[in-house]
């Protein structure tokens, strides 16, 4: 059996992204040309079959342009998940509005609606649920809250590619949804990030925000941004593409197999409805501190050679960049959520010994205590 280490992110590289980057190189035509357009139009069937895409250079891109078009500003308040990649909040930020950070559901790890709900002010604009970690949030739920409150609903979808609810995969629900292509995502662009939308004017007014603000070449009609996606980079998520499918139900059977092992720890339940991606497979070793999930992570590196993450250590509303939104707030399922979990591997790569190994390292660090 192999003892080689295992990594807690593997991206996949192979032939076909090279011949496909070499073959835009041969062109000539290296910024965003018909590569884009390509890319657009068959990540929109295959990721969001309802709605039309933008490729954008970053998922950050494609949410700070979505809140601009849908015209989110200063003055207003969307309201936010604490745990999470605080590009979530900064993309509020930059619009000039304020980040309002809610609570999140302990077994789901995302928006609690009845948290956000005590969260609503005469300032909330809107929504902005987080599909962490590849599961669904309580769409239902979020939108009901919105629907009552006449808010906007908007989706970060940037960890959960061809994820569902109830039937439905995300990006589709709200006014508009938002993709990252960052490298250690369930398929990569390089960098790049993507976002999904119904609205005509919505989208039109996304694409002149990424151009610098023109539709016409010079004929500037906002300020602008340059978050254009190259062709080379578009060349790269085309052939990642043709195989996130396969990809995504590797990750799902890995995931069960680790879930039928894997004892003393909270395994990421799948509430009825929803379909997880698994862009991490999230454990919570229930009632440690943080103290005590890190050495357990430390164990499992030293003693086992399994690699780990932790997504997110300090939450939102606690980070210096941040904590000038949220004086004095308590989120307790957050500060729960953030000493107690754990990522494991779960990537394509992962062979039957690695599962096997990472059952077994768990099952014993956790039983002796770290």
């Amino acid at each position: 059996m192999s003892d080689e280490f295992i990594p807690p992110a593997s991206p996949i590289i192979g032939d076909a992204e090279r011949e496909a980057v070499d073959a835009v190189l041969k062109t000539g035509m290296i910024a965003q040309g018909p590569e884009v357009a390509e890319f657009e139009v068959e990540f929109a069937t295959q990721v969001t079959n309802s709605a039309t895409c933008v490729a954008v250079n970053s998922g950050t891109s494609a949410l700070h342009l979505g809140l601009l078009a849908a015209g989110i500003g200063e003055g207003d308040e969307v309201i936010v998940p604490s745990f999470t990649f605080a590009a979530t909040a900064n993309s509020v930020a930059l619009t000039g509005a304020t980040p309002v950070f809610a609570d999140i559901d302990i077994d789901t790890f995302t928006l609690s609606p009845a948290s956000v709900k005590a969260s609503i002010t005469e300032r909330t604009k809107a929504i902005m649920a987080v599909h962490l970690y590849g599961l669904p949030a309580d769409v239902a739920g979020l939108q009901k809250v919105c629907n009552e409150n006449d808010l906007l609903f908007f989706e970060d979808a940037a960890q959960a590619h061809l994820a569902e609810f109830n039937g439905q995969q995300v990006g589709t629900f709200g006014t508009f949804g938002a993709f990252s292509l960052y490298p250690t995502k369930n398929m990569t662009s390089g960098e790049g990030g993507m976002l999904s939308a119904t609205d005509e004017e919505l989208l039109r007014l996304v694409r002149v925000y990424r151009n610098q603000g023109m539709e016409r070449r010079y004929e500037n009609e906002v300020i602008g941004f340059n978050y254009r996606m190259t062709d080379v980079h578009a060349a790269i998520g085309r052939a990642q593409l043709r195989q996130v499918n396969s990809w995504t139900e590797l990750r799902r059977t890995n995931a069960a197999y680790l879930s039928s092992g894997l004892e003393g720890v909270v395994t990421p339940p799948v509430p009825e409805g929803r379909k997880h991606v698994y862009h991490q497979y999230t454990i919570r070793i229930d009632g440690a501190n943080a103290g005590d999930r890190d050495q357990i992570a430390k164990a499992l590196k030293d003693e086992f050679k399994i690699g780990t993450g932790v997504y997110y250590p300090v939450p939102n509303h606690r980070l210096p960049s941040l904590t000038k939104f949220a004086p004095g707030l308590e989120l307790p399922i957050t500060e729960k959520a953030a000493s107690e979990c754990l990522s494991l591997p779960i990537h394509p790569t992962l062979n039957d010994g690695d599962l096997e190994r990472i059952v077994r390292g768990v099952n014993t660090v956790v039983r002796a205590g770290a």
